[in-house]
């Protein structure tokens, strides 16, 4: 196998497929990218055997052929070559030459044949979805995947595809976030997946390459196309990640969501947030909590601890129910306030011991359960 590359394209291949190599691997080739070159590309695979990520990187290949090697330490190296222009010549036996200006490093590989291939997806249930519109779904819920690995089952994102609509839900069972958009769902794609939480976060850090990106899944696997616009990043074609899903059934979710609204306002999301950030300054791990009051016209976050103090803050809103109090844990109402783009939310609360709600006009819903006042 021989190729000459450029340096800056090389690295951003391996950068994409980096980081589903752990620092624990359980076999020596796990801890390899597998370089197969042919024609003018040349294809670089890792795979934990739970998630695997393909991509395709033009190349001037002058012999194809394929060798695996350490990826951190190809990585590392690759991106501090001294001249943009590299050659990589793999000898038989596995053993590597790559060249660049005065810089020549000899490595040693693991031949093909050992790595384990990624499985090749025939048409399952599929779908093409808008890569920026996944992107926001997924952030909007996936800060409230649980990371108590006693409940795995919570540990990743509901998708869930019928009835017309695309249903995305996280919980950690104190809060619950759920999206939801309208696609066609024909009645044999219909279908739900639990997408574990290392596969989201690999995909959101993916998903702005291009404009369209293809589900594929089964109930025991899901692997996601992406495509990539033609850029200076020297990729081609698309981005192939492949991930097993969480095996189990999701919790009904539906009975967290309050039927009926009670008191119901309207707040700026940016300075609600601003106002709970500053609050929760004062905040220690014994009180980790903030008190929401809402009277007349006028929101007011209070925060204490004996060993800080305490903090408060107010807002003027339009409000004409009753006097109520609830406290929060600070996190719970900040994530989905960082992770929705519109200006405006509406929250939504009963009483001092009832979940409260945030929403959107579109369709987003965050449930909160409140901490106890003692």
């Amino acid at each position: 196998m021989k190729f000459k590359i450029n340096r800056d394209h090389f690295s951003n291949g391996l950068a994409q497929v980096l980081n589903v190599v752990g620092s624990k691997a359980t076999m020596p080739i796990l801890s390899n990218v597998l370089i197969e070159a042919d024609k003018d590309f040349i294809l670089l695979t890792t795979t934990n055997l739970d998630l695997g990520i393909r991509c395709k990187i033009k190349a001037d290949v002058k012999e194809s052929g394929a060798v695996t090697l350490p990826v951190k330490r190809l990585a590392s190296i690759v991106r501090d070559l001294p001249n943009v222009d590299v050659s990589l010549d793999a000898s038989p036996n596995h053993q590597v030459k790559i060249a660049s200006g005065g810089s020549n490093f000899r490595i040693m590989g693991i031949g093909k044949e050992e790595f384990p291939p990624l499985p090749e997806f025939a048409e399952e249930k599929s779908f093409n979805l808008e890569q920026a519109e996944l992107t926001s779904m997924l952030k909007s819920v996936s800060y409230a995947q649980s990371t108590d690995e006693t409940r795995y089952i919570l540990n990743g994102v509901y998708f869930s595809f019928k009835e017309g609509k695309l249903t995305l839900v996280a919980t950690d069972g104190r809060r619950l976030a759920l999206t939801n958009k309208e696609i066609e769902v024909p009645a044999t794609s219909a279908g739900s997946i639990i997408l574990p939480a290392k596969t989201v976060a690999e995909l959101v850090r993916m998903l702005d390459k291009g404009e369209k990106v293809k589900i594929s899944f089964s109930e025991r696997r899901a692997a996601f196309q992406i495509n990539t616009d033609k850029d200076s990043s020297g990729l081609v074609d698309s981005i192939y990640l492949y991930s097993k899903v969480v095996e189990g059934n999701y919790p009904n979710y539906n009975q967290v969501i309050p039927k009926e609204t009670h008191q119901r306002i309207k707040l700026e999301r940016e300075l609600f947030l601003q106002c709970v950030h500053r609050a929760a300054l004062v905040c220690s791990e014994k009180s980790n909590s903030v008190k929401v009051k809402l009277s007349s016209n006028l929101l007011e976050i209070t925060a204490q601890s004996p060993d800080f103090g305490d903090a408060h803050e107010s807002m003027a809103i339009a409000y004409s129910g009753p006097e109520l109090q609830v406290a929060f844990n600070p996190q719970f109402i900040m994530d989905p306030l960082r992770a929705l783009a519109k200006d405006e939310v509406f929250f939504e609360v009963k009483d001092e011991v009832s979940p409260g709600v945030f929403k959107t006009l579109e369709s987003f819903i965050c449930v909160i359960m409140p901490v106890r006042l003692s």
